[in-house]
């Protein structure tokens, strides 16, 4: 009987709200979405009183709202979202295919205070959720920058989205599809959960913010929907006060969180995904150099070869043939 009370205590509670809203069951820390609800799994862990994981993938008919009653606010908390991690799928935008870019979201719980969860219809995310003094206690933070220490801190309300690059989308595919002995699991997910975190805080040691800003909720969906503008419309450069009117904010203002958020300037960030988008159109769309190049509002071909060489590391037609 301990031994199921124990396994029980290791799911966390969010996920037996949806089961229990589903009419469904968890086996094995897992639960498979019924067929009149949609279709898809959601998996999760609690790995101890300090971090716990939900991988979820799967699609509803309709949206669901649960209560959150893992919310514990005494706890200063963490949330780290990947997104887009599971295998590529294309969507449309203005009639052109984008490639959504693997991304985590990295949150301080002030960010994450509702009650109530919004379950999506369509879902592919790997959540974590730390306790930042725990985090606290695993390294020393005396000269680290000024992003890792108000994050660690906790104390405002912060967001920041970092690229998944090949080494973590590794650990993300470790998570996700390495079969584990029932054994081991808990113990191999928590490691690897804690690796990710790990390799993750080392990326944002990286950046180079000296001051960092409170969000709420309105700057953060205004700088989303510049992010949208600009991944919509990748064949025009961004105009920074055009931008500004969208967000209904200073241009000052608007270059400023945008780093904060995204770790990057406005137009390194467009530029970064424009030339993406052009290794696309060369590799899936055999477009030639030239087209794709004007295609992505290039109009120095040579100029677009030494953008395309200085991210990706070799020249269009390198990359075409590779």
């Amino acid at each position: 009987m301990s031994n199921r009370n124990d396994k029980q205590q290791t799911v966390p509670g969010i996920l037996k709200k949806l089961a229990q809203l589903l009419g469904t069951e968890i086996i094995g820390r897992r639960l498979e979405i019924p067929e009149k609800y949609g279709k898809g799994y959601c998996t999760g862990f609690v790995f101890n009183e300090h971090i716990r994981m939900i991988i979820s993938n799967y699609e509803l008919n309709e949206d669901l709202v649960v209560v959150n009653e893992d919310i514990d606010a005494s706890k200063r908390m963490i949330f780290f979202k990947f997104q887009n991690s599971f295998p590529k799928k294309e969507i449309v935008i203005t009639e052109r295919h984008v490639t959504e870019m693997p991304s985590v979201l990295v949150a301080t719980s002030t960010i994450n205070t509702d009650d109530l969860i919004l379950i999506h219809t369509n879902t592919e995310v790997v959540n974590i959720e730390i306790d930042a003094t725990y985090l606290n206690e695993l390294f020393d933070l005396s000269g680290k920058s000024p992003v890792l220490q108000s994050l660690l801190q906790n104390t405002q309300p912060l967001l920041f989205e970092q690229m998944i690059y090949p080494s973590l989308q590794r650990i993300v595919d470790e998570i996700v599809n390495e079969p584990i002995d029932p054994a081991f699991e808990l113990f191999y997910r928590r490691v690897k959960a804690e690796e990710l975190i790990c390799r993750l805080l080392m990326e944002l040691e990286k950046r180079d913010e000296q001051q960092l800003y409170a969000l709420n909720a309105l700057d953060i969906q205004a700088l989303y929907k510049v992010k949208e503008q600009m991944l919509m419309h990748l064949e025009t450069p961004p105009i920074i006060n055009t931008l500004a009117a969208l967000a209904c904010m200073s241009p000052s203002k608007l270059k400023r969180l945008f780093k904060q958020i995204f770790g990057n300037s406005i137009f390194s960030y467009y530029q970064e995904f424009r030339i993406q988008e052009a290794a696309r159109l060369l590799k899936e769309e055999k477009l030639s150099v030239s087209d794709a190049g004007y295609r992505m509002g290039f109009t120095n071909l040579s100029h677009f070869s030494r953008v395309f060489e200085e991210h990706l590391g070799m020249k269009p037609k390198q990359y075409s043939r590779s």
